[in-house]
């Protein structure tokens, strides 16, 4: 069994409450805007990071972050990028159980083609009316994914 917090848009912004939420997650999935290379040194202090590169993520030190990447947890094929908009697969066609993405700063779960899609919504400075949220993913082998959003306490 594997938990992965996943985060995004964190802006350069990592609050007390997001390591709070992490605490005892198995790995950290950031779906860009990271902001600054602090935040993920932070996060891997926690857990194990993948991270992919936001719209904001232009300096020199995002250079290494891939723009969308693939990883397969628990047999299960998950896609993540930071804006929907941008994707260049097909997931459907790719059999991926679920797409993790940010850049709205809006937190949703949805089923779509049976594939699971999931926002984390925003974790950094607050936007807008729009919640300070994180993400979960429980990943069995041969269950179900369990997916759930957490807003936190700001």
């Amino acid at each position: 069994m594997t938990v992965a917090g996943l985060i995004s848009d964190t802006h350069g912004l990592l609050r007390p409450e997001v390591v709070m939420a992490f605490a005892g997650v198995d790995c950290i999935l950031h779906a860009g805007d990271v902001g600054k290379p602090e935040i993920l040194d932070e996060l891997r202090k926690i857990a194990p990071v993948t991270a992919v590169r936001g719209n904001v993520d232009t300096s020199d030190w995002a250079d290494g972050l891939l723009y969308d990447t693939v990883m397969t947890i628990e047999g299960f094929d998950l896609y993540m990028l930071h804006n929907l908009w941008q994707m260049e697969i097909c997931p459907k066609a790719a059999n991926m159980a679920a797409v993790i993405s940010g850049h709205t700063h809006k937190p949703s779960i949805e089923m779509k083609d049976s594939i699971l899609y999931i926002n984390p919504g925003s974790a950094g400075p607050r936007r807008f009316s729009l919640p300070v949220s994180v993400g979960f993913i429980r990943l069995v082998k041969n269950e179900p994914i369990w997916a759930w959003l957490k807003t936190l306490d700001i």
